[in-house]
């Protein structure tokens, strides 16, 4: 994730930095993280 652009977050996968790019507004990223946190992991 990047943290250098206000008022967005960038994620990619690390494994390939050729591809592209998600653009998320941090509202929906806070969101996200906080769904996850509560399921934790699944597999």
């Amino acid at each position: 994730m990047a943290d250098n652009l206000p008022g967005v977050v960038l994620v990619r996968d690390t494994k390939d930095r050729d591809g592209g790019t998600l653009h998320v507004r941090p509202e929906c990223w806070r969101s996200f993280v906080d769904l996850a946190r509560r399921i934790g992991p699944v597999g």
